[in-house]
């Protein structure tokens, strides 16, 4: 018994108490959270699988993705429609908001602002020229794929196809606060969005069956906080530029390319070098 404990101290690692029958040492181990060690390889090696798919796969599941994340601005117009104009209303109507990122998480496609943690742990880990290459490859590509799914879904909206006009009207109306957003404003609210998309990246080897409520709670304060998502917020910029409420160059320089850069740096600037910096010292002295 002294053995072990001896060992334990030795190695840093920590067991179930010896005296538990073999079933509930087995339990233990499947109830406790991994370890920031553990956690972050689980991260790591899933960033490892996104960097060596292929082109075409990543960019059909980006487009999947786009076509999905439309989704939450339609089913946030369903709600709102159905909902008297009250001061309380939007804390109803944005529970549709996670509905595409529920679709496009748990169904594994490919969204950008999810790589910004997974793909950058790689390159963190090995920071070569070839890494960061295939870490640019992976981001342009979904990127690319992403916009060009939820411009699709938002120019059918706009020509009344999927929507009625009464639908497109009321999403107009749910919109109008994207007029009047400025370039630098967006890019700050796109910081708390890039660190949140991050963080389900991170919580959800943990979750165990809880993935469900970590990505609908994130992405729920992602809504209701105002925060900035460069894919579902240019579905809202490209269906607003279409129905001709917005340009096509206030689109992209007031809300796309500074919703882009802030949750760049939320994600990957604030959160996978802060996730990555807090093992580095652990990972140096395993080897």
């Amino acid at each position: 018994m002294e053995k072990d404990a001896s060992s334990t101290e030795e190695t840093g690692e920590h067991r179930p108490d010896a005296a538990l029958t073999r079933h509930e040492r087995h339990d233990v181990d499947e109830r406790r959270a991994r370890s920031p060690k553990v956690l972050h390889e689980v991260v790591r090696l899933q960033g490892e699988e996104e960097l060596a798919r292929p082109l075409s796969a990543l960019l059909l599941s980006g487009l999947a993705a786009g076509f999905a994340m439309t989704l939450s601005l339609l089913s946030e117009l369903f709600l709102r429609m159905r909902l008297p104009d009250t001061n309380w209303a939007p804390l109803i109507y944005m529970l549709g908001y996670p509905v595409g990122y529920l679709i496009v998480i748990m169904g594994r496609l490919q969204l950008f602002t999810e790589t910004t943690v997974t793909a950058v742990l790689p390159v963190a880990r090995a920071p070569t020229a070839a890494n960061l290459g295939r870490l640019m490859r992976l981001w342009c590509s979904v990127l690319s794929a992403n916009l060009v799914g939820v411009s699709l879904i938002s120019a059918l909206m706009a020509a009344e196809v999927i929507v009625s006009h009464e639908q497109r009207i009321a999403a107009i109306d749910i919109l109008q606060k994207l007029e009047v957003q400025d370039g630098l404003h967006t890019l700050t609210l796109g910081i708390p969005a890039g660190f949140l998309m991050a963080s389900i990246a991170w919580l959800l080897p943990n979750a165990r069956g809880s993935e469900f409520w970590v990505i609908g709670l994130l992405t729920y304060v992602i809504a209701i906080g105002g925060f900035s998502h460069v894919v579902t917020g240019t579905s809202q910029a490209s269906f607003l530029w279409l129905s001709g409420r917005m340009s096509l160059s206030e689109a992209l320089i007031e809300f796309t390319l500074p919703a882009l850069a802030g949750n760049i740096i939320g994600g990957t600037g604030l959160f996978a070098v802060l996730a990555h910096g807090q093992i580095r010292g652990d990972i140096a002295s395993s080897k």
